[in-house]
Parts: structure tokens; C-alpha cells; sequence
């Protein structure tokens, strides 16, 4: 008995040393991969994201955490062809720069639907949906809106929108716009007004202000704004008044964020950082997401902009997201403190496996524009694809089931039975735009199977498959090492062989590819006539980095 009263006060006294609460580090990109445009709010103590989808469906994914560090995605604030019809936009159209704010126990998610149809919000009550059907806002010429509820009960809308009389002075010269909002008629109500008019310095005209965001602090609202485009000299910065609609002064320390002064030939750049919106935990920490660029080499990057987070220095009249000079941080520590739970948003997407043995779709999943149809299913661990007359690099929806490449090495595996007695063509494709692609599948002719690797461009390799047996399983796989990609296939899974020789990766980079997307891995079928193809198995992995 005695024995255990001081085991017992030893648990004690060294449990008080550590608490159960403890600030965790955060790891960035908070969410690697194709995750650009984060906005963010705080309810209590849940913490909702979203990002920009463009010409991808569901659209507008949104994640939720409680500590900062343990993001989930909770699933997509456009999930129905009502939200959202994507038919024949360009991958780089679509949906731009979702906004999330709550007030008074709704949920707004305000966006752009570029090539569509416009300026709209949507609302809910609880942020995993169900949303409502678009509202428009005809009264919005421009993009990335964003809702900002005043203290004294008043709301209103900023956005990036054209410079006065749409008369530009240069190339890339925009202006920040506010309107008020009607809470009880949901409209936009009165007049617009330009707040900003090209940037920071007209006179030394500033590019592409966008992405606007108001908050307010002490009495003071603060108007925040992305700068310089979304490449290398991408920045935020930041202006206040003591009135809503300005004047606005200009902070002299601008950027209060950026990465464009640093040296091009710095170990493990993080690059184009800029478009960032700012979050006030509960105890009255300010923390800021943003996205940026993790380039493997020179300025090439796969894995499109992805959402980073940094804590915010306002001790002073101006928030400061990091000071001059300084990169971004792999790693700091959250300010909240909560006991340590699971494995990150990163880590878990790190080694991903679906044996599609859910009734539903993972939510990692998405397809090219919205489906007119339901062309495939899940039935007994299997997903199988309707195999049409869509090509994958045709401006349609092609029968493609696809999730996002999230770091530089990794590789796409899955397994692919063909329909017997149908041609057809199955298996992966490395997506970047309709004419930057690669497509490694499995073709059915007249009973005689072939393996086929192709791009955007044409046909690479095609071989027999000898001793092919219509309905068997084969096993391909995409690799990616930096800026090498290598295509491999195997019979058991275990032996594999090389298919083909080493590809050039930056052909689906950003910089080659344009636009503003990263790369997915894709399931793929075609045929001219009805046919199936049976996908048993899908995952993505991290490789470890070269040596």
C-alpha cells in the first residue's frame, strides 16, 4: 500500500512538470500541395480554412482544426452542380479566392467564378455543409471578394476590381474596392468606392493588388492586400484608417511579407509568398496563412501553391507577418495550447492509400470540371469507371477520378482491370492543364492488351503486352524525383519493371505549364463505346529524398 502511495506521488509530482497541455510545432506548408488562396476564421475554438479550387470539382475544399496544427478536411463547400457547373472553363478559370467569415451564427464563403458566373456567396450554419445555392453579386466587376463584419454592426464587401474610369495607367494596374452590404436583404447596397488605387505607390506602379481582406483593431481598420503577382515578387501589404472608406495610409515598412529580396541560391527556398489572411486565436494571438512556393529546382515546382502559417508580431501600430529578410520558417510554435493529438494534415497525406471500401468518395478526391452524370461507382472494394468518349485533354469531363501531387518525390500507384471483350484505354495520368500531361494506361484492342505512355504531345511508348490476359490486374505507377518522372508496371506487385526512360517533370510545372494549378494523380478511362474499367486500389506516397 505504501509502495503504491509513492508511485502515485511521483506521478503526480512529475505530471505537474508536463502538463497535458503543451504548444505543439507546427510544420509548413500547414497543407502541402495545391492548396493556394487560404482564408481563414475562428468560432470559439474551431478553426475553419478554405482555398481555391479553380476548374476542379467539389470545389473549394475547407479544413478544420483546433490547434493550428492538426488540419482535416471536413469536406467542400461546393459540392453540387447547383453551386457550382463547371462545363468548358480553362483549368486556371473557375473558382478564385474563396473568403470565409462567420457572423451571427452563419457561415459566408464569398468567391469568384472566373469564366462563370461571376461574383457570388454562400452561406451555412454548419461549415461542413450543407451550403446554399450561390447568391450572386452582379454589382462586383473584379475578383476575390471578401466580407468584413464591423463592430458597429455593419458589413460590407472589399475586392480587387478595376483602376477609376477602367482607364489602366499601366500593365497590371488594379484598385481595391468597398461596397456595403445588407445583412437583412443580403445585397449590396449603396455606392462603391475605390479605397486603393493601384497599390502602395502608384508612382512606381505597383502590379496586381488583390486578394483583400479589412480587420480591426483598436478603433483602426487595417486593409490587407497581396501585391506584385503571384510569382516570385509576390507580397503582402498592409494600409489603415480611422474610417472604413479612407483615406488609407500606407505602412512605410511594406511588404510585411515576402521572400523576393532573398538569394535565388538559398538552401530549400520557399518562394511567391504572398495572399494572406489573418485569424485572432482566443487568447488574442494574431496568426496569418498565406501561400507560397517550395521550387525543387530553379523556379520549377509541381505541387502548385501551397497554405503556410506564421504568427503575426503587432506589438506595434502595424502587424508584422516577418520582417524583412528573414525566410520562412520550417517550423514554430502554435499558441495554443491543447493537449498533442494524431499526426498532421502533411503526415498523413504522406503515405495515403484508398481500397475504396467506402460507400462515398475519399474527400482527397476530385474531378476535371463538374459531372453530368454519375459515370462511375464503388461496389465491393472496387471503383469502377465508366470508360467514354472524353479524352483527357479535351476542355469537357473526362471519366477521371484524381488527388493532388503534395510534395516534390513522391509516386502514384494504383491497380486497373479492363472490362473483357471492350477496347478501351485505363490507368494513371499525371495532370497538369489539358496540354501538359502525361497518361500511362493500359490499352484493350480486339482482345490484345498493350501498355501505352504518352503526353499532351503524342504517343512516347507503346508495347505488347505479351501472354495478356483480358480481365487481369496490372499494377502501374508514377514516380517523381525532383524534376525526373518515370513511369514503372508490375504483374504481382512485387517485380517491377521500368517503362520507358526518364521524363522530363517540369514539363508540368507551373513555369512551363502557366496558370495558377499544381499537378494531379489521376484513374483515367476511355473508350468510343460503352465499356468498364475496375480500379482495386489507389495510393500516394512521399518518397524520401536523393542522397
Amino acid at each position: 500500500m505504501r509502495k503504491t502511495k509513492y508511485i502515485l506521488l511521483i506521478i503526480l509530482f512529475f505530471g505537474s512538470l508536463f502538463p497535458s497541455g503543451i504548444s505543439a510545432q507546427i510544420k509548413n506548408p500547414i497543407l502541402p500541395g495545391f492548396y493556394p488562396d487560404p482564408s481563414i476564421c475562428r468560432v470559439g475554438n474551431n478553426y475553419y480554412l478554405v482555398n481555391s479550387s479553380f476548374s476542379f470539382f467539389p470545389g473549394v475544399p475547407i479544413f478544420h482544426s483546433t490547434d493550428l496544427v492538426h488540419w482535416k478536411q471536413i469536406g467542400h463547400v461546393l459540392d453540387r452542380p447547383s453551386q457550382l457547373n463547371l462545363t468548358n472553363q480553362r483549368i486556371s478559370g473557375g473558382i478564385y479566392a474563396p473568403a470565409i467569415r462567420y457572423h451571427q451564427g452563419t457561415y459566408y464563403m464569398v468567391t469568384t467564378f472566373v469564366d462563370g458566373i461571376g461574383n457570388f456567396f454562400v452561406t451555412a450554419k454548419n461549415p461542413a455543409g450543407p451550403w446554399s445555392d450561390p447568391v450572386l453579386l452582379p454589382e462586383i466587376d473584379g475578383i476575390d471578394p471578401s466580407f468584413f463584419f464591423d463592430e458597429n454592426g455593419k458589413a460590407y464587401i472589399v475586392n480587387n476590381g478595376p483602376p477609376p474610369d477602367n482607364k489602366p495607367l499601366y500593365d497590371g494596374h488594379r484598385a481595391i474596392w468597398l461596397q456595403e452590404f445588407d445583412l437583412k436583404s443580403q445585397k449590396l447596397t449603396g455606392k462603391r468606392t475605390i479605397v486603393t488605387n493601384g497599390g502602395t505607390d502608384i508612382s512606381k506602379k505597383p502590379v496586381w493588388i488583390e486578394g483583400p481582406h479589412i480587420f480591426q483593431k483598436n478603433g483602426t481598420y487595417y486593409l490587407m492586400a497581396a501585391e506584385g503577382g503571384t510569382a516570385e515578387n509576390h507580397s503582402e501589404v498592409i494600409f489603415r484608417s480611422k474610417s472604413i472608406w479612407g483615406p488609407y495610409e500606407v505602412f512605410s515598412g511594406n511588404p510585411i511579407l515576402t521572400q523576393r529580396d532573398l538569394p535565388t541560391d538559398r538552401a530549400n527556398p520557399v518562394t511567391c509568398s504572398g495572399h494572406a489572411d489573418l485569424v485572432q486565436t482566443a487568447k488574442g494571438d494574431w496568426m496569418a496563412v498565406f501561400l507560397a512556393c517550395q521550387p525543387y529546382s530553379g523556379n520549377f515546382y509541381n505541387t502548385g501553391r501551397q497554405t503556410f502559417i506564421l504568427p503575426v508580431d503587432w506589438s506595434g501600430e502595424w502587424p508584422i507577418i516577418l520582417k524583412k529578410g528573414k525566410a520562412i520558417p520550417a517550423e514554430i510554435k502554435s499558441p495554443i495550447t491543447l493537449p498533442v493529438k494524431g499526426k498532421s494534415f502533411a503526415e498523413n497525406s504522406a503515405n495515403w492509400r484508398d481500397d475504396f471500401d467506402q460507400t462515398k468518395l475519399a474527400v482527397e478526391w476530385n474531378f476535371i470540371r463538374t459531372p453530368v452524370e454519375k459515370w462511375y461507382e464503388i461496389h465491393n472494394g472496387t471503383l469502377i469507371l465508366n470508360a467514354r468518349p472524353v479524352g483527357i485533354g479535351d476542355m469537357a469531363n473526362p471519366s477521371f477520378i484524381g488527388r493532388r501531387q503534395q510534395f516534390a518525390n513522391s509516386e502514384m500507384t494504383t491497380s486497373v482491370r479492363l472490362e473483357k471483350g471492350k477496347d478501351l484505354e485505363a490507368g494513371l495520368v499525371a495532370f497538369q492543364n489539358e496540354k501538359n500531361f502525361y497518361k500511362m494506361v493500359i490499352q484493350q484492342s480486339n482482345g490484345t492488351g498493350f501498355l501505352l505512355l504518352s503526353s499532351a504531345s503524342g504517343e512516347i511508348l507503346r508495347t505488347k503486352l505479351e501472354n495478356f490476359k483480358p480481365g487481369e490486374c496490372i499494377i502501374l505507377k508514377m514516380k517523381v524525383m525532383g524534376k525526373d518522372f518515370s513511369c514503372e508496371y508490375s504483374l504481382d506487385n512485387k517485380n517491377w519493371r521500368q517503362f520507358g526512360h526518364a521524363l522530363d517533370a517540369t514539363y508540368l510545372s507551373t513555369t512551363v505549364a502557366g496558370g495558377f494549378t499544381g499537378t494531379y494523380f489521376g484513374l483515367y478511362a476511355y473508350a468510343t463505346s460503352p465499356a468498364k474499367a475496375l480500379f482495386d486500389m489507389a495510393s500516394c506516397k512521399l518518397l524520401n529524398l536523393p542522397k
